[in-house]
């Protein structure tokens, strides 16, 4: 099962990814090993998330919600499961 998810960083921008382990990746975010982007704006917050079967369902996914706006990233139900 993979895990699409979006976090909010400290200075309120938004961070999308996926994943197959979102505690893991979480923990990975905060202590600075999560990624690039989010290592100099910890600590983060999961606002979303949603399952999908395969990489590839989660990889689609993600490239859809990296296209919305930001005001539509947050209307996303907090944490759907899909």
């Amino acid at each position: 099962m993979w895990i699409v998810y979006i976090i909010k960083c400290k200075d309120n921008t938004l961070y999308t990814g996926s994943t197959t382990s979102i505690d893991r990746r979480l923990r990975e975010h905060n202590s600075g090993k999560g990624g690039n982007y989010t290592r100099i704006r910890r600590p983060v917050e999961l606002l979303y998330k949603e399952s999908h079967p395969d990489r590839s369902h989660a990889q689609k996914r993600e490239a859809e919600i990296k296209k919305l706006s930001k005001n539509e990233k947050l209307a996303l139900p907090l944490q759907q499961t899909k």
